[in-house]
């Protein structure tokens, strides 16, 4: 859009104010940072920023601009400000309408799709076709890298996690959409201190053995399970960590507990780049505490990367 703007001599840059942007999404950016990103951008050509307040800004009554930028679903507002010019006497603006960038899934990139996790910003899919046609297989050159911490840990005595989990949910952030829970014991120390996850995934084990507790599962509205063997990542345990997380973003739906035969272990993997930018993911670290790691750009980047080492067999 800005560049077919700047087919014009001059360009200004009507950015929405954070009152109106934080109503629709509180994880976009602030607008300072907005207009810092659009100057970084545009360079040295001739341009000048401004507070958006409203959906048709000054165009109605600018006797001065000549043209204006859009694209095909918001065409409907350049025509009813073309209307608004003609009744006011004012010669209507001439419309330059441009096409969205598509993804690879044919659908248009937005930021929108970028927040909610599907998609990077370039229109690459973090899930991908052959995710979910086949089973994949930890390579030992991934072993030391998934044994560190990945994302910041809460210290606490391990027979009371209670204590490392408390000081996890004080940290989350307040716009965060989700919260994803990984392990019996994490999972289970949630419930005791009355936060229900989003999503929880247990698989009866902890430090791979049986879970000698007992997990009330009476407080999660879905209930899902799937195979998934250790070390290994099956489609089975992503096509059900997809439907957990839809039930659980769905009006209609809820809390949900995935129970999974096997082992749990690398599922967040899976879970980083499917969740929504935002969304926090606790899990167990042995005689440690436990670890939060938020989904952003940077996990689930480094999520993709740690899947496609994984090994076909």
């Amino acid at each position: 859009m800005l560049e077919s703007a700047f087919s014009c001599d001059s360009v200004e840059i009507w950015v929405t104010t954070d009152a109106i942007a934080l109503t629709k999404d509180p994880r976009i950016k602030s607008q300072t940072e907005r207009f810092g990103d659009i100057s970084d951008w545009c360079g040295s050509r001739a341009f000048s920023l401004h507070n958006l307040e409203d959906s048709l800004g000054p165009a109605p009554t600018r006797s001065d601009a000549t043209h204006i930028v859009c694209t095909p679903e918001t065409r409907k507002n350049c025509d009813k400000i073309n209307e608004m010019r003609i009744e006011g006497g004012i010669s209507p603006l001439e419309v330059i309408e441009v096409a969205h960038q598509l993804a690879r899934d044919g659908v248009p990139i937005s930021s929108s799709r970028i927040r909610e996790g599907s998609i990077d910003r370039d229109g690459n899919l973090w899930i991908r076709a052959a995710d979910l046609d086949r089973t994949v297989h930890m390579p030992s050159t991934l072993d030391s890298e998934l044994k560190k911490p990945m994302g910041t840990l809460f210290p606490g005595p391990e027979d009371t996690p209670e204590v490392a989990i408390l000081a996890a949910v004080e940290s989350i952030p307040a716009f965060s959409p989700c919260l994803i829970a990984v392990g019996d014991v994490t999972v289970n120390s949630l419930l005791e201190i009355g936060w229900v996850p989003d999503v929880g995934i247990v698989d009866g084990l902890t430090k791979r053995t049986a879970w000698d507790g007992e997990l009330d599962k009476s407080s999660f509205v879905g209930n899902l399970s799937c195979q998934n063997p250790p070390g290994q990542l099956t489609p089975e345990l992503l096509e059900c960590a997809d439907l957990a997380l839809e039930f659980a973003f769905s009006e209609e739906g809820g809390p949900v507990l995935l129970e999974v035969d096997g082992e749990e272990d690398l599922s967040p993997i899976f879970i980083h780049l499917l969740a929504p930018l935002g969304s926090v993911v606790l899990y167990g670290q042995p005689s440690a505490g436990v670890v939060m790691r938020i989904t952003d750009e940077d996990t689930k980047a480094r999520s993709r990367t740690m899947l496609d080492a994984f090994e076909v067999r």
